[in-house]
């Protein structure tokens, strides 16, 4: 299984269609169909209809596969580059929403100061997507966040032989309406709301399914979804009652119509994590050392 034709499958397979597929790639439409035909012959199976186009029952197993393993792949030839590249000025940071903090915003400004005309890009992703970027070479480095045991790790994808050290952990906090009967405690457990009205906003908050496996508990089923990586859209929601959300406690202090009560229970805080490949001296290997407390 090659992996240009792997590429070439899934392309296939995620558009429906030889013919975008040869667009998108910049084949022909007749060497996406050779390339699709050799890949079959080699597997010993069918892997896509042709009218319409859309995978088989072997197909659909094969794209399961073929994500992973194309990202290994991508992932493998991005760390045998910043092994082999020459220093750059170029500095590409993933970070999720969270991450941007005014800690992150000096450690920039001492590397950029160390390294004059520095290009710089801080792209916004989320969760799931800072690892792979690092691993195939789109970002330089990575910020995530999440939710975790005092001290435990962060459960990141396995995309790559990667580092992730802690940079960061405060305590997390139900963000509440101003108005909210249970505005002002000085502590909740987070059981006790598993009935609540909850906004779910995974790309900022803790995701309903991570409440329901740290409490044991079911419910927290969400009132309002909110897709979006926008921090302050999500706390206008929450101060006009639309639901509850776990966040770091530091996000919410002076938010109008919000007030934050700490989470006693279970005993979990906000982590954030530097996520890196091998780094050759630069921007990148600074950047890293100045988010690092433990690094040297």
């Amino acid at each position: 299984m090659e992996p240009h034709l792997l590429r070439t499958f899934v392309t296939v397979a995620r558009l429906g269609s030889f013919s975008a597929a040869a667009r998108e790639l910049g084949y022909t439409q007749s060497a996406v169909s050779q390339q699709i035909a050799v890949l079959e012959a080699d597997l010993g199976a069918e892997l896509l209809h042709r009218r319409p186009v859309g995978p088989t029952e072997a197909g659909a197993r094969l794209l399961e596969h073929a994500g992973p393993l194309l990202l290994r792949t991508a992932a493998a030839r991005a760390d045998i580059a910043r092994l082999a590249g020459a220093p750059t000025s170029r500095l590409v940071l993933a970070a999720t929403p969270l991450a941007v903090t005014t800690g992150l915003a000096a450690a920039l400004a001492a590397t950029r100061q160390a390294h004059p005309g520095l290009e710089l890009t801080v792209r916004v992703l989320g969760r799931p997507d800072v690892p792979a970027a690092v691993a195939t070479g789109e970002a330089d480095l990575g910020l995530t966040d999440g939710m975790a045991a005092p001290s435990d790790p962060l459960q990141l994808p396995d995309v790559g032989p990667l580092t992730a050290v802690a940079v960061a952990e405060q305590p997390i906090a139900v963000a509440l309406p101003a108005g909210h009967p249970l505005a002002g405690r000085r502590g909740l457990d987070l059981a006790d709301l598993a009935d609540a009205r909850w906004l779910d906003a995974p790309g900022v908050a803790v995701p309903a399914e991570r409440l329901r496996a740290a409490t044991g508990v079911a419910g927290f089923r969400p009132a309002t979804h909110y897709p979006g990586t926008d921090l302050r859209g999500l706390l206008v929601l929450v101060a006009a009652g639309h639901g509850l959300a776990v966040l770091p406690q530091g996000v919410l202090a002076g938010v109008p119509g919000v007030l934050g009560a700490p989470v006693r229970e279970p005993r979990l805080v906000h982590r954030t994590e530097l996520v890196r490949g091998s780094l050759p001296e630069g921007p990148a290997a600074l950047l890293a050392r100045l988010l690092d407390p433990e690094r040297p």
